[in-house]
């Protein structure tokens, strides 16, 4: 008799040996990494031409779970490294998969040269508004009076809307949704892995343990009806005006237009620098 062995659906796409995950109880790493795989799955994207980098951090982690070509880089660096790989082999789809203090802190003038230039990856940034994985410090994401261990009488610094900077620093595709979008975050990264030029999507994803008990929401459920309160969808307005703040959470897709990749620009220049030495 043949033993019947059932399987997960989607067991292709995770590293079964690294599982179960490593993340707090009620994070949304763990609803951003299921619309990735959902994302995949119904494009039947070929997992031999695909790649996922990460940066120092909880999300981070997604680099390792993911059953792909794969690389857990240093701080601040997931775009620089993703840039590499992406000019080594044009045809290999990169996906950035990071935090706001590892890409917008110590890596923000990685994300800005690298919408600048339109260079073909994909970058999916999990904003928790703040350090979770080191203490829950404040970083360039956290809300305007925040409490953090860092800023414990209320954060003083203004935050980076990162929508407007990915549109102004000239990214091609910019989206913004919650954890708790879950089909419309899905639909955006079938997009985001579509696109040529530089990509990116902002999930603002609840982080229970460390933000939200600060900021007087205690668990995962009050974190997720705080976006379900606050979250207004303005799909193609101004991401220069879509703000965050306790009352309004403005999401959707911000801009998606097309223009010459960095690496079909580079590739055009080596053919006539060829042609000009008579190769």
């Amino acid at each position: 008799m043949t033993e019947v062995v059932e399987q997960h659906p989607f067991a292709k796409y995770l590293r079964e040996a690294m599982m179960p995950h490593i993340w707090c109880t009620g994070c949304g790493n763990g609803i951003i990494l299921n619309a990735f795989v959902h994302a995949l799955d119904e494009l039947q994207i070929d997992l031999d031409k695909l790649v996922v980098v990460s940066g120092i951090g909880c999300i981070g982690r997604t680099a390792g779970y993911t059953n792909v070509d794969s690389f857990h880089t240093t701080h601040g660096r997931p775009i620089a490294f993703a840039t590499g790989v992406k000019l080594a082999n044009p045809e290999l789809e990169v996906v950035v998969i990071s935090g706001d203090g590892d890409l917008f802190a110590i890596g923000g003038n990685h994300f800005i040269h690298a919408a600048r230039r339109n260079i073909g990856i994909k970058v999916i940034c999990a904003n928790n508004f703040n350090y979770g994985m080191t203490g829950g410090q404040f970083g360039p994401t956290t809300p305007l009076k925040a409490s953090t261990p860092t800023t414990p009488y209320g954060n003083i610094e203004h935050p980076f809307n990162l929508v407007h900077l990915a549109a102004a620093s000239g990214a091609t595709y910019v989206a913004r949704w919650t954890t708790l979008h879950v089909r419309m975050l899905t639909a955006s990264i079938k997009k985001l892995l579509q696109r040529k030029g530089f990509s990116f999507i902002e999930v603002v994803s609840q982080c229970p343990e460390i933000f939200g008990r600060r900021n007087k929401m205690r668990t995962a459920l009050e974190m997720m009806e705080w976006f379900k309160k606050a979250a207004v969808i303005a799909n193609f307005s101004d991401p220069a005006k879509a703000e965050i703040t306790p009352e309004k959470i403005v999401v959707g897709e911000f801009l998606d237009l097309e223009k010459p990749t960095f690496e079909e620009l580079l590739r055009e220049k080596m053919n006539e620098i060829s042609k000009e030495n008579g190769e």
